[in-house]
């Protein structure tokens, strides 16, 4: 397959590809006329690391993934701690997203939103961890 063919095949851009390839997740082999030549292992790679990725992996923990899956001799103990880690990174963006809101409700209820220049948003914005 082509970059344009196995770009279809798994949904990824031919950039995210190249970069892929440019990174070393993938190494698909060269024609002689220098074009890529992708197969269906290389197909099978990319949609792991899309779907990997999908779950908020980056692009080295998609790496350590990747070889712990070629790698038949792996523990899955090995696998779990790593999703364990991003499931704590996940919950714990959830939570700074939860205050976040919070904040940003109670800010908008002490706005009047009316024709007045006062704004306890801006004067937030404007003051927030400043030294009193």
């Amino acid at each position: 397959m082509n970059i344009g063919e196995v770009s279809k095949a798994s949904g990824l851009p031919a950039k995210t590809i190249r970069y892929y390839e440019d990174i070393g997740l993938i190494r698909p082999h060269r024609l002689e006329n220098g074009y890529r030549d992708f197969n269906d292992d290389h197909l099978h790679k990319l949609r792991f690391v899309q779907r990997s990725r999908s779950l908020g992996f980056s692009v080295e923990e998609c790496r350590i993934l990747l070889a712990l899956y070629e790698d038949k001799n792996r523990t899955s103990a090995e696998v779990k701690s790593i999703a364990e880690k991003r499931l704590k990174d996940i919950e714990q963006k959830m939570k700074d997203l939860q205050s976040m809101r919070a904040m940003l409700l109670h800010l908008i209820g002490s706005c009047h939103g009316d024709e007045r220049p006062d704004c306890p948003i801006l004067d937030d914005l404007a003051n927030h961890g400043t030294v009193h």
